[in-house]
């Protein structure tokens, strides 16, 4: 399996980070960071080589990028502003910095589906809501898709409009909701076992449910802890059934 590090000089980030690739060809998963930062975090936890045998077929290209969770929402030191303003500065980086890189390295505008777990599934989720005009889908599993459980009683607009199940009940423009309308990979999973919290999948599911946004729901039994094992299942599963 190909694997590729790119050093890129981040403007909106205002500094540089490392962009981790796998693959050749395909259509691209935009990998967010679980727990860290780290863009190779998913690698050291084994979940790239779940997904390797189509990395290997050239069924897609991973595109694994780093992370700010401990620059925003994680960082006690910083003032609920400082949070807010550097999630508005990684969702620039990720449309005007990372679409680009992906389109660039795969000769063209390809698919792209947001892809990952726990903070990594807000993060999918918050991504393909936000511009479902470039994403092609979305895989989340086990997710918060409440901002104000990470902001801790602050909640700005930029909170508000980085918060799905806060703006995705009032969106009504029928321009973006066309988009999410048309768009047949929404993927919600998460298990029922130790420190997972379905109810915040079923409830984002809700919502896109009463918005007629196709999408799909999949909670699995309380075998199925908050960890790694568990996401280790899902993604590959995913990946060979419904692309």
């Amino acid at each position: 399996m190909q694997k590729e590090t790119h050093s890129h000089k981040s403007t909106h980030l205002e500094k540089q980070v490392d962009i981790a690739v796998y693959g050749r060809y395909g259509y691209a998963i935009l990998l967010f960071p679980t727990f860290t930062d780290e863009e190779v975090e998913c690698e050291k936890f084994g979940l790239i080589e779940t997904i390797s045998p189509g990395i290997k077929k050239g069924k897609f290209k991973v595109f694994a990028i780093p992370g700010v969770n401990f620059e925003s929402w994680l960082n006690d030191k910083k003032s609920p502003q400082d949070k807010s303003y550097r999630q508005f500065q990684y969702n620039n980086f990720i449309i005007e910095e990372m679409v680009p890189f992906i389109f660039g390295e795969c000769g063209g505008p390809v698919p792209i589906i947001t892809c990952g777990a726990s903070l990594g599934a807000y993060h999918a989720a918050n991504t393909y809501f936000r511009r479902p005009d470039i994403f092609y889908g979305m895989i989340a599993m086990s997710g918060t898709y409440n901002i104000e459980h990470l902001a801790h009683g602050f909640f700005d607009d930029n909170c508000y409009f980085n918060s799905p199940v806060h703006y995705l009940p009032n969106l009504t423009d029928s321009y973006w909701l066309s988009f999410l309308a048309n768009k047949k990979h929404c993927y919600i999973l998460s298990g029922t076992g130790e420190n997972e919290f379905p109810e915040n999948s079923t409830h984002l599911s809700g919502i896109l449910k009463n918005k007629g946004i196709p999408h799909e729901l999949d909670i699995w039994g309380k075998e199925w802890d908050h960890n790694w094992d568990t996401w280790k299942a899902m993604l590959p599963k995913y990946l060979d059934e419904k692309f």
